[in-house]
């Protein structure tokens, strides 16, 4: 496979902007609806579902409420809170309206929402959420909100089988610091739609990390929403695509307010017939977000043959008083010369290929800042390794 690579920087982009495959110029006035009616039924042709196996989701995408659930494990410290809430506080306290049908079915079909509550000024021991799933088609939503001030991590794991759709909503109040970790860990034949919807506050620090390894087919939307001027927002996200693996990775970035600061980051790696990543990231600035500085980057490294990955980035700029915005995506083989290199001082092909794809994902691994879950993504990596030279 070729290795592409797109790049645009600058300080200053005047007028309208659209980069990358297809023009984004109506990102802004797309629909959002707690409605599942408002939204059509996909057929895959449309431009937000061309890349995904809608045919998969039939389950997903049309049905209503099960008695099926995932079963929750939970670790508290002390001062945070986990309730229960109905549909109509659920939706009040919601950031912001579904953006595609399966958001929109999650929230009505879950008749409900996990209530996750971090006080203001909270510092204290990571919040951790452990949802198991034991078959059948499960609906979820959860709503994390997070008072002005507090500083807190939160980890929230999927194991187990099911087909689960989800809407996970994260509220950063002014001036707190937040750190946001979705790790699907699914058995190999689960499949996983989300729509994480994150609202950045003033003066608000985010970091959403979004880490895809297991289910025959996931696809994860992240939609944010800058509130207040002096938010910053950090998405890293990785992914390691196995054989017939779907693994789809969407991002919105909506600036709206002026002297906001976004990166993005996302890394994935693949092997095997079939396998096979998308990501798609967008990013809106919009005429009254004067000050804007954002950049994003993919990264895909194809291990074998048989394996794709796509991978779409797109700005739209709409004032040229910004500090800048630019993008960059790449796909490609092993570099040739590092394995060169490794091998010509007595390492094995396997080992030297190991120590490559380690190197891979290690800087990103790095900036999670949750000590626990770096090393076990770490092993995870090792494992999934373990799986092509068996």
């Amino acid at each position: 496979m070729e290795t592409t690579t797109l790049d645009h920087s600058s300080a200053r982009l005047v007028g309208d902007h659209s980069h990358g495959a297809v023009p984004q110029s109506d990102r802004a006035e797309r629909i959002a609806s707690f409605d599942p009616a408002d939204f059509p039924m996909p057929t895959g042709r449309e431009e937000d579902w061309r890349f995904t196996p809608v045919d998969r989701l039939a389950g997903l995408l049309a049905s209503g409420p099960t008695d099926a659930r995932l079963v929750l494990t939970s670790r508290l410290p002390e001062g945070v809170t986990l309730t229960v809430v109905d549909s109509a506080t659920a939706r009040a306290s919601s950031p912001f309206a579904p953006g595609d049908r399966p958001a929109a079915l999650a929230v009505a079909n879950s008749e409900g929402a996990l209530r996750l509550e971090v006080p203001a000024s909270f510092t204290g021991e990571p919040v951790v959420l452990n949802l198991d799933g034991t078959g059948g088609t499960v609906f979820g939503h959860l709503s994390v909100h997070v008072g002005a001030n507090a500083e807190v991590i939160v980890v929230v794991r999927h194991t187990g089988t099911a087909e689960y759709s989800a809407r996970v909503e994260l509220t950063a109040d002014e001036g707190s610091h937040v750190t946001f970790v979705s790790l699907q860990e699914w058995d190999d034949d689960a499949v996983h739609l989300a729509e994480n919807a994150v609202a950045v506050a003033k003066d608000a620090t985010v970091k959403h990390v979004v880490v895809t390894l297991g289910g025959a087919l996931a696809r994860v939307n992240t939609s944010a929403r800058f509130t207040g001027t002096g938010g910053n927002l950090e998405l890293l996200g990785l992914y390691f695509t196995d054989a017939d693996q779907h693994q789809e990775h969407r991002l919105f970035v909506d600036h709206a307010v002026p002297n906001c600061v976004s990166r993005a980051t996302y890394k994935g790696a693949l092997q095997g017939e079939g396998a096979h990543s998308v990501w798609v990231g967008d990013v809106l600035i919009r005429k009254e977000a004067e000050g804007t500085d954002t950049y994003e980057l993919n990264r895909n490294l194809v291990l074998t043959e048989g394996a794709r990955a796509d991978s779409v980035p797109n700005l739209e700029i709409e004032t040229g008083e910004i500090e800048g915005a630019g993008h960059a995506s790449a796909t490609g083989r092993f570099d040739d010369e590092q394995l060169f290199y490794l091998r010509s001082r007595g390492i094995p092909e396997m080992e030297a290929r190991r120590l490559v794809v380690r190197g891979f994902f290690a800087e990103l691994i790095s900036q999670i800042g949750v000590p626990e879950v770096q090393d076990e993504l770490m092993d995870a990596i090792e494992a999934e390794l373990g799986r092509s030279q068996g």
